[in-house]
């Protein structure tokens, strides 16, 4: 590998290991075995480097993820169960890359000044949707691309709040179990309620 490489798998792990705001500098040249100008030779700053890493090991989450939703649901799978089944195995990858959701989450934070960050996650949580819509079709092709997208986009909320509830307490966290039963609750409150709630 060269140095940029180098840098950002150094990067990564400082990310990983230390998170976002509190890499600095020599703390990626120490896990890279680069040197300081290397930084701003190949990437103009920490901050673009770090941001790079960070849009790389998402990147690589996203394949993972991709990969994940795309195993085999068995036939027999009621819709609860698939859904059951897809949110395990999301919330599996959660837990298995925990210290890249925290640092996403601190990036959070920063998204209003950081254009390019934004945009990136902006393209990122459209290209989920997409993801998400797909798959949703693929497991009830009844619905057309403006409900799939609807439904993509509440999976994505739901993926985001599970995100944040896991890195808060694991021990509380809900389970693919808990969230299909939940969702089938909402759905039968919502069927049932006859009158306009204030």
């Amino acid at each position: 590998m060269g140095h940029r490489e180098d840098l950002l798998v150094g990067a990564k792990q400082c990310l990983f290991d230390k998170g976002y705001a509190r890499t600095t500098a020599r703390d990626i040249v120490a896990a890279s075995g680069t040197n300081l100008g290397s930084i701003g030779y190949h990437f103009g700053s920490k901050e673009a480097l770090m941001n790079a890493a960070l849009v790389q090991a998402t990147e690589e989450w996203g394949d993972e993820l991709e990969r994940e939703l795309r195993k085999d649901i068995p036939e027999a799978a009621s819709r609860m169960e698939r859904f059951e089944i897809i949110f395990d195995r999301v919330i599996g990858l959660f837990a298995k890359h925990r210290a890249l959701w925290a640092a996403q989450f601190e990036v959070f934070a920063q998204l209003p000044r950081s254009p390019e960050m934004r945009q990136f996650f902006a393209e990122s949580q459209e290209h989920a949707r997409q993801g998400l819509a797909a798959l949703l079709q693929h497991v009830d092709p009844s619905f057309d691309d403006k409900d799939a997208q609807r439904v993509g986009s509440f999976y994505l909320a739901l993926m985001t709040g599970v995100m944040a509830q896991l890195l808060t307490d694991t021990g509380t966290a809900p389970t693919g179990r808990d969230l299909a039963t939940a969702v089938q609750m909402i759905a039968t409150i919502t069927a049932n309620s006859t009158t306009p709630q204030p």
